[in-house]
Parts: C-alpha cells; structure tokens; sequence
C-alpha cells in the first residue's frame, strides 16, 4: 500500500481526525513519519501522529440540556434550517466530532426533542442521541435542580476512561447551566465544557446555521498565564498584609500566609494574640483592607481597645443605648457592633472586657444580634470579629476571669504574633519601613550613614536587647534619631547616644533582683543554700517572668534560641520544672 498516496487523499477531503486510521498501528514511527513528509503534513504536527491517533480512538460523549426555546428557532418547516440552533450547531462542528449526546428535557418537551434527534441525524448520521428525561418541577430552583443532576451524573456512570467527555453550556435555564458548571468543577464528571454561540449579528437568522464553538477545559493549571496571575495576585496579598515590608523571619512568612488564606475564604472569628507592639492592631486593620479589597467585607473597621471599657461602659459602647437608659445617657447611642455591621470590629485586649460584656458578646457573635441598653428590642449587626490579646486567655479561664464558651467561639483562627526579639533578622527590612513612615508623616527624608546603620543594627540584632517594647521601642527610636538628625543624616553619634538613653529608659527591664526581692521567695538563708552563679540565673528568670503576662510568654523569651532546635517544644514546661527546683511557682512571682 502506498500510505503518503492515501495521506495525500485524506488531506484533500480534511478528513484530518480520521487520516491516521490508514494507518497500521504495526508500522513504526518512521515510515508513519516519511509518509507524513511525503503528505507535506503541517510541521507543528510532525511527531504527534500517534497523539492524534490516541484522539480518534477516544469516543465523545457531550451532556447537554434540551433548549426549549433556542432549539425550537424556526419551528417544525423548512426555514428551521436558515435559523442558529445551539444543539444542532453543536454536532455541525468539525473540531468535534461527537459519538454520543445525551440530551435532557421534560417529558411534556418530547416533541421537539424528535424534532432535534431526527435532524441530528441528517447533519451528523454517526452521532446517537440519546434522551434522558428528568423531571424538573422548577428549573430554575437551585437545591431542586442541582439534587436531580448530581443523581442523574452518578447514575449514568461518566467515568469511561476511554470517552472524553464534554458539558454543553448554551442550552437550559442559568440555574441549570451553574449546577452542570458545578458538577464538572467539582470532578463528579471529569469534562470539559463545550459553548456554542451564533456569530456576531446573527442570532435567530443566519447565513451560517452552524455558529461557532468554544471548548474550555476546567484543568486551569494548563493555563500558564492565568497561573502566573493567580500567584501574582496571591504574593500581592501577601506583601499586603506585611505591609510591603519584606520580611525574612521563615515562621512569620509561614504565619502570613495562613492568615491570607483564611482572610479571603472565611468569616470565622480570628484572635491575634502576642506581646504588646508586636503588630496586632495593625495587621487586624491589613486583615480588613484585604478583605475589603477582596470584596468580603463592605463596611467599616472599628477598633475598640476593651481595656478602656468598665462596668456599664462596655456594655453602651459595644450594644449601644437608647436616651434616658441610665445616668448620663442623653441621647440614643447605636454602638460599636452596629457601627460595624457588614464591616469588622476589632475588639483589642479583650480579656479585659467585663464578665457580663462577655456574655452579650457571645450571643451577638453566634446570632448577629443583640439588645441595646434600655431597649425593648433586639438590633442586627452582620459584622465579623477580630480580637486581640496579650494575655493567656486559657489561664484567665480556669482563673475564671475569661468566660470559656467565648474562648472557644473566638478561638477558631487563633494566630500568635512573634515579639520583635524572635524576629531579630526582621530588623532592618522593618528600619527602613519606620524610615518611609517618617517621610509619609513629616515628608522630611532621612536615612542613617552606612557605620551608624550597622551600628545601630549590631544593638538591634544583640541578644541580650529584648526588645520589651517591640515595634514600638523600634518606631520610638527611629522617630528620635530622626528628629535629631541634621541634613537628613542619622550619624553614629547620633545612634550611640539612642543606645545610651535606650538602655536608661526607666520602662525597660532592670535586670536582676536584690536580695530583698529573692528572700521572700526563697526563705530566710537562701545563700547558703544556693550558689551564687544559681541565684544570678535565677533573678533574671524572674525578672522576665514579672515582665510577662504569661508563663508561657515568659518561658518563649528565655528559650528563644534553644527552641529552634527541638521538633518539639513546650516551653511552659520547661520553665515550670526550672521553678520547681527552688520550690517556685509561676504564680507566685
């Protein structure tokens, strides 16, 4: 047989998906090759003979809903065939040879369903057609619709690995297109969705009958460019909630990019925890320009610092009160939870908040409702919740200050932000932003000489600074140095006398304790019971316990470098068996 003559006549009649049937799947890929050559067969498709071979072996199978209007253009007479009809436009296509099309309709529309099988056949005899009648009350009912398609999918079994299967999405009602989208998007049917469309200007009369088709595979990682845009957007996101600031530190970038997850997919409650300045109250209002930007959150970001509520108080600025509800109340006052209805409201020390506020909290948080002071009625607020918290909410509930139903309802998405001490190589990238907010805020540029930048930083990065105050003993520093600089230089002189009068500051921790302070603790003649190297380890340890809110705070300063290295760490207990040597609790001190 001469294979290159009978390529050469397959491509005269563009029989091209058929052309490799001529072909012995005995022959090797060169002769297949040579007569491909010989055919003068485009060179984009050299080498993918049995590719194509592969795609005509495949049978199609096309789902797709009766149209009940579009594919009844023309009516039952001769003119039907002047007119677009999107099913038999579909099976006109050359691109898509298809074997098999299950049509689905309503029994009553069985007429126009043989209409359509009948010319089917006359435009493309080799496609069966075949009638699946399902029986919808309401197409346009979404939970009515999506229940009887996701059973018809599983029980017609469209899992032939040997089919290529594709969802036509230009017939049936919108309800009916999303819940066929949903099933293929969802892998219930592994397809590819097929849309036919009339050309441009041509819609119930056209001098081309057939349209045009579109094939869109939902497998987006074949799509390069959208890819790229997705990753672009996502590290754009990310680079948002850090504030442009590129930060170093591996466990805070790990922590970001939960945090950017859970900002554009949930609504849950998010509890910020950490030391104070290590951020919370900014990366919450980060947190609502993201999801505002992603379009999660329409109204506005409150902040209410629980700390400065007590007693009534809290109770009229979070629900509100009307006039006359108790001394001093003037006027309606609608409150933060309404002021941040569609929005977030951002509740920071929120273990301060009082016993009974917890417990209105905690009904508006499950129910988007509460009861103003004073009114007979509830008010609605759909706002979501961010809260913050230096202290060791677990500890204030078994101490009985925090109620523990609300822990748990807030506690959801719970993320511990790192003190500025374990973020050490986080430093200078966070210099030059405290620099930039400077400018921002005086417009007066200012930047350090390189010896008084690496002396500064040499301060900065000491482990033995740590940083009490952490983003905000950084910013006061910063705004200082500035401040005093002359030309828009910060000199070494300038950032030696900031050291000095950093290691001064009376608010930052004195370091170990006298005797005076020890002998309470330890009992009357503690020296000679303790080596004096033990009760100088031991001050300090107690000196950074007084100066944080929690054991397991504490203990995370102390360890900070040898943490690194476990897989896994329980630095409270540690530090409670350190204690325990001298007889001390946490508590005690």
């Amino acid at each position: 047989m001469c294979y290159a003559g009978e390529l050469a006549r397959a491509l005269k009649t563009s029989c091209f998906f058929k052309l490799f049937l001529l072909f012995s799947f005995s022959k090797d890929d060169g002769e297949i090759r040579r007569c491909a050559q010989r055919a003068i067969l485009p060179e984009n498709l050299l080498g993918r003979e049995r590719e194509i071979c592969y795609i005509d072996s495949m049978k199609t199978t096309v789902i797709s809903v009766l149209g009940t209007q579009k594919d009844a253009h023309g009516g039952a007479g001769p003119q039907r065939w002047d007119t677009w009809r999107p099913t038999i436009g579909l099976v006109q296509q050359e691109n898509l040879p298809i074997d098999e099309l299950h049509l689905i309709f309503n029994e009553a529309f069985m007429s126009l369903a043989e209409r359509i099988r009948a010319d089917i056949k006359l435009v493309s005899p080799k496609t069966t057609v075949i009638f699946d009648i399902i029986e919808l009350v309401n197409p346009w009912d979404f939970e009515e619709v999506f229940e009887k398609f996701y059973d018809y999918i599983q029980s017609r079994c469209f899992h032939d690995d040997k089919r290529q299967y594709y969802i036509h999405m230009s017939t049936g009602s919108h309800v009916e297109q999303i819940c066929l989208f949903l099933l293929a998007e969802s892998h219930c049917i592994r397809a590819k969705l097929v849309q036919t469309t009339p050309k441009e200007g041509h819609v119930r009369h056209s001098n081309d009958p057939k349209g045009i088709c579109t094939i869109i595979d939902l497998d987006l990682s074949r799509y390069d460019k959208l890819a790229k845009r997705f990753e672009r957007d996502r590290q754009n996101d990310l680079s948002f909630l850090k504030q442009g600031i590129e930060t170093r530190n591996a466990a805070f970038n790990k922590l970001i990019e939960t945090i950017e997850r859970v900002a554009v997919r949930s609504s849950d409650p998010i509890l910020l925890t950490g030391p104070t300045g290590a951020g919370k109250s900014q990366l919450a209002k980060q947190i609502y320009l993201l999801k505002k930007q992603n379009r999660k959150v329409t109204g506005n970001f409150v902040a209410v610092n629980c700390a400065t509520l007590g007693g009534d108080l809290a109770k009229s600025a979070l629900f509100g009160h009307k006039k006359g509800s108790f001394s001093g109340a003037g006027t309606d006052h609608d409150g933060f939870l309404k002021e941040a209805d569609s929005g977030i409201i951002f509740l920071d020390e929120i273990g301060e908040l009082p016993m009974e506020a917890q417990t209105m909290l905690l009904k508006a948080i499950e129910e988007k409702t509460f009861r103003p002071l004073g009114s007979a009625k509830d008010e609605h607020s759909d706002f979501q919740l961010i809260c913050g918290t230096n202290r060791d909410l677990a500890e204030d509930v078994e101490s009985g200050k925090f109620r523990r139903d609300l822990l748990s309802r807030i506690n959801l998405w719970s993320f511990r932000l790192p003190g500025l001490a374990d973020r050490r190589e986080d430093i200078e990238p966070n210099l030059d932003y405290e620099l930039q907010r400077y400018w921002q805020r005086t417009r007066k540029n200012v930047s350090f000489n390189r010896e008084a930048r690496a002396r500064f930083l040499a301060f900065a990065r000491d482990p033995t600074n740590n940083w009490e105050g952490n983003f905000r003993d950084l910013n006061a520093m910063v705004v200082r140095m500035a401040t005093l600089s002359e030309g828009g230089r910060i000199t070494a002189s300038l950032v030696d006398e900031e050291i000095e009068r950093s290691r001064n500051d009376p608010s930052r921790s004195r370091g170990a304790l006298s005797a005076s302070d020890l002998e309470p603790l330890l009992g009357a003649g503690y020296e000679t019971r303790f080596d004096a190297f033990d009760l100088a380890q031991l001050a300090y340890v107690i000196s950074v316990c007084r100066e944080s809110t929690s054991m397991s705070e504490a203990a995370k300063k102390l360890f900070a470098v040898s943490r690194k290295a476990k897989k896994s760490v329980n630095d409270s207990d540690r530090l409670s068996k350190y204690l325990a040597k001298f007889g001390l609790k946490f508590k005690q001190l």
